[in-house]
């Protein structure tokens, strides 16, 4: 619960920009998912701390020198309870 009231403002502010600013410029991204949903997808999936360092690692990695495609956000990782 506190992890979702955390991670609000900035799913919001993602949103944000890919209903007023994304539809004015060019489309440019070179994953699928593009990286504004990869980002709310880690942030939603993964929390702040390790979801933010995701979405930003992804977005750091779209230019026109990095790699290209399908490119998930990964699972979280389980731990194994012995």
């Amino acid at each position: 619960m506190i992890s979702k009231i955390l991670i609000f403002p900035f799913v919001l502010l993602v949103r944000f920009y890919q209903a007023a600013i994304s539809p004015f410029t060019p489309a440019a991204c070179r994953f699928e998912p593009t990286c504004s949903s990869y980002m709310i997808e880690a942030l939603q999936k993964h929390g702040l701390l390790r979801g933010g360092f995701l979405g930003i690692k992804r977005i750091l990695s779209c230019h026109p020198w990095g790699r290209s495609g399908y490119d998930p956000v990964p699972d979280k990782k389980c731990k194994d309870k012995h």
